[in-house]
């Protein structure tokens, strides 16, 4: 890489981190929220998830505005967007305070991915080297920001931890305002459109990328995002419930060997993002992507035998998860810049973050509901379903390609 992609890959990295910090210790504050505040279980599962669903929904819209205004001004406003209404949670007195603020927040993150993915797609010369220092930073910020909020509520008030919390979120405003790139955005020099006119031409935008290559990856994405949120919503369960993953005492304090296991799986995916995304520069990355695929069909369906093998064959199937289910974003992220025209950028990536935070939400309904009624082996036999559709449809992107 050089100069300049380092700084955009340093940029978004941190940014795309800190959204993901962000986004997974929240969780670790619901247990307080409801002693507290004196709530349900299911109204805080209501505020918490509101946050979460604003952030698919919002994805097309900020996908629109970055492709209207540029990506950078986005990416630097939903940063802003989310350390103020993050740290906005700190001050709250009710339930209803939080809910109004993590809302805020689902609206400003959900601008980051639409934004920080076209911005790197339109600047930078290594695209997949670049895309992949963004997973990378994305999975740092998914293990580190919370067990950092893990040790801050054993040290101080959950409210000064939450503060303490957005301090990433300033360092990478403060280094992207002083980044240069050139990505005006359609509003350089026709700033007396409006923007509902900017709304208006996204129309054939649309139109032409919902057909062809795009209208693929996208299907793609949308059968993977059920994968994902699948897998990762139950997966924290079904490891706790295995008998090699008892916890263990360490002094006056019980560890949960389970947890570890699933944090140890998620670092294994900073490596996966890393070596997808230069994989997608260095190879063909319709093939890269099915192979990815068909490797996740094979080891989703060894995590039930290996259970019952002994602890090191179950941490190598899940070391083998955790690696290529971060590796297949990167691969994705760059086709999707490949068969979306340089001025829809934003509008194809907010399309692609619906399908996959959006339309991905029905896999943790459906995998709850398949380990409700036929428990694990249910439940991987359903999710190694689903990667068998996303390597059908990749294989259909391949034979596009090479035929």
């Amino acid at each position: 890489m050089d100069r300049s992609d380092r700084a955009i890959a340093g940029f978004t990295g941190l940014s795309h981190g800190t959204f993901h910090g962000f986004e997974l210790s929240i969780p670790l504050f619901v247990p307080i929220w409801i002693a507290e505040f004196g709530v349900s279980p299911t109204a805080i599962g209501i505020v918490v998830g509101a946050g979460y669903a604003i952030i698919g929904l919002g994805s097309p819209i900020a996908g629109v505005l970055a492709d209207r205004y540029g990506s950078k001004r986005l990416v630097l406003a939903s940063i802003a967007g989310m350390a103020v209404s993050f740290a906005a949670v700190s001050r709250a007195g009710s339930i209803y305070a939080i809910a109004l603020a993590l809302i805020v927040w689902g609206a400003a993150g959900s601008i980051y991915h639409p934004a920080g993915l076209s911005l790197i797609s339109r600047n930078a010369d290594r695209r997949g080297t670049v895309l992949a220092v963004h997973g990378a930073g994305g999975n740092l910020g998914t293990v580190l920001v919370p067990l950092i909020a893990i040790g801050l509520l054993t040290t101080v008030e959950w409210r000064l931890a939450i503060v303490l919390l957005t301090i990433p979120a300033v360092i990478a405003f403060l280094i992207g305002a002083v980044l240069r790139v050139t990505d005006a955005g359609r509003a350089s020099g026709d700033g007396s459109r409006s923007l509902g006119a900017a709304f208006a031409a996204v129309v054939p935008d649309a139109r032409q990328l919902l057909v062809g290559g795009f209208a693929i990856v996208l299907a793609i994405q949308m059968v993977y995002g059920m994968y994902y949120r699948g897998i990762f919503t139950f997966l924290p369960d079904v490891l706790a419930d295995i008998p090699l993953f008892e916890p263990v005492s360490i002094g006056d304090r019980t560890v949960e060997t389970g947890q570890l296991a699933y944090s140890g799986l998620l670092l294994v995916g900073v490596f996966g993002q890393y070596a997808g995304g230069v994989a997608s520069d260095r190879f063909d990355p319709e093939r890269m992507l099915l192979t990815t695929a068909v490797v996740l069909v094979g080891s989703t369906l060894l995590f039930v035998p290996a259970s019952q093998f002994g602890i090191w064959p179950l941490l190598a199937v899940c070391a083998l998860l955790g690696f290529f289910i971060y590796a297949f974003a990167p691969i994705a992220q760059s086709l999707v810049a490949e068969y979306a025209p340089d001025v829809a950028h934003g509008l194809s990536f907010g399309l692609v973050y619906f399908g996959t935070f959006g339309v991905g939400a029905v896999g943790a309904a459906i995998a709850g509901a398949v380990l409700q009624i036929g428990g694990t082996p249910a439940l991987f036999a359903t999710l190694a379903g689903l990667a068998v559709v996303v390597s059908a449809i990749a294989g259909v992107l391949l034979r596009r390609t090479t035929g």
